[in-house]
């Protein structure tokens, strides 16, 4: 008969501290229980300091009386309104100067980047110029420099600069003609709706006949027909519904029309060009990261090079752009509160700046200031994210 095979019996166990599953779980409760102490003592200390001063905490202030006033607005404003409203102004002025460079900064930032691999030597020199000379001088200087140097150095408003007397600069902003909408107007926005609708439906429908047939239509430019030439056809068959408020000069300023403050035209100048350069760098990187190849064989298909770059280098190169260009677009958001150094009404400046000094309620207003640029952030990157995936290579 064979042996029986030996069981091994179990030794006994080790000790609890010389358990690493053990010994890792009293670690993390230590780590726990000593931020909690530590978030406990910071929260003590700080509600025995706003006791000592007669300080009460709650969002009750945002109903009082702001009492100051606010040099662009994109609502309705005055200096009765209450400090909610004024919350609220500041946010739109924040959304409008980061919309604005994000849209400029892209579309600066693509050209350069570009223009930085083109056989032409001036051209790629001066794009390659560029993006050193913006990309390694502070941010803070450009926005001084645009406002101090350029647009405070500007003429006076009776010695403005005038573009077909309808649009003037100088020392106080530019000023635009306004428009003033009539009767019938709504239809207007509404065929721009539509051919927005039908253009997207028309490249849609232009891809899947391109990939059945190999055949294809000049989508872009029908869609750009499209959106410019509907609207306007609207327009004159409604008789232009539509008159225009010329700014004119009374007195010592001009009246009338939109005026763009200076502080406006510096930041938003500033950030664009100072982000573009680094999303040049970024689209460069991504058309390098393509194969040669990828090129070589569109070019032996005797495509035109325009058609190689918006067909074949563009769609692939997205796919490594993107990512670093989300970062970039957060940037350029949270980089607006240096707005601040030269007086431009964002939320930094109007609610964490004047609000605050004024109501003294610090953790509510910086609160909400550091959740309204968090939602913003997160915002981004949950679209930019979806827009990755779009572009995402999908295996067959």
């Amino acid at each position: 008969m064979s042996a029986r095979p030996k069981v091994p019996t179990q030794g006994p166990k080790p000790p609890f501290w010389r358990d690493p599953a053990k010994r890792a779980l009293v670690f993390q409760l230590l780590l726990v229980a000593g931020v909690a102490a530590f978030l406990l003592t910071i929260i003590g200390n700080t509600q025995a300091n706003l006791a000592a001063r007669g300080i009460t905490t709650g969002f009750g202030f945002l109903n009082d009386t702001a009492g100051f006033g606010i040099v662009q607005t994109l609502i309705d404003y005055s200096s009765q309104s209450t400090y909610g409203r004024t919350f609220v102004v500041g946010l739109l002025n924040t959304l409008l100067v980061g919309g604005l460079g994000v849209l400029a900064a892209t579309i600066v930032g693509f050209i350069v980047g570009i223009a930085r691999l083109s056989p032409n030597w001036l051209i790629s020199r001066l794009a390659n110029g560029y993006i050193e000379i913006f990309r390694n001088i502070p941010l803070l200087l450009q926005i001084f420099f645009w406002y101090f140097a350029v647009l405070r150095a500007m003429p006076s408003a009776r010695d403005s600069m005038s573009f077909g007397e309808v649009i003037f600069l100088n020392v106080r902003g530019l000023y635009l003609p306004q428009p003033l909408f009539e009767s019938g107007f709504g239809l207007i926005p509404l065929a721009f709706v539509v051919a927005i609708v039908a253009s997207i439906a028309l490249t849609i429908w232009n891809k899947r006949r391109h990939e059945a047939t190999g055949k294809r239509l000049p989508a872009g430019w029908i869609s750009l027909a499209l959106i410019v030439g509907l609207p306007l056809g609207v327009l004159v068959v409604t008789g232009v519904p539509v008159t225009w408020e010329v700014p004119e000069l009374r007195g010592f300023n001009f009246r009338g029309g939109i005026t763009v403050i200076p502080e406006f035209l510096a930041l938003w100048l500033a950030l664009s060009i100072y982000t573009a350069s680094f999303i040049a760098e970024i689209v460069r990187s991504g058309i390098q990261a393509i194969s040669h190849g990828q090129t070589e064989a569109a070019q032996a298909l005797s495509l035109p090079q325009g058609l190689v770059l918006r067909l074949v280098v563009i769609p692939q190169a997205l796919r490594v752009i993107i990512p670093p260009l989300t970062s970039q677009y957060l940037n350029l958001i949270k980089n607006s509160s240096l707005a601040t150094a030269i007086g431009y009404p964002d939320l930094v400046s109007v609610f964490a700046g004047t609000t605050l000094n004024q109501t003294g309620q610090a953790i509510e207003v910086i609160a909400m200031t550091m959740a309204v640029y968090l939602t913003i952030s997160l915002l981004v990157s949950m679209f930019m994210n979806w827009f990755n995936a779009r572009v995402a290579l999908v295996e067959r």
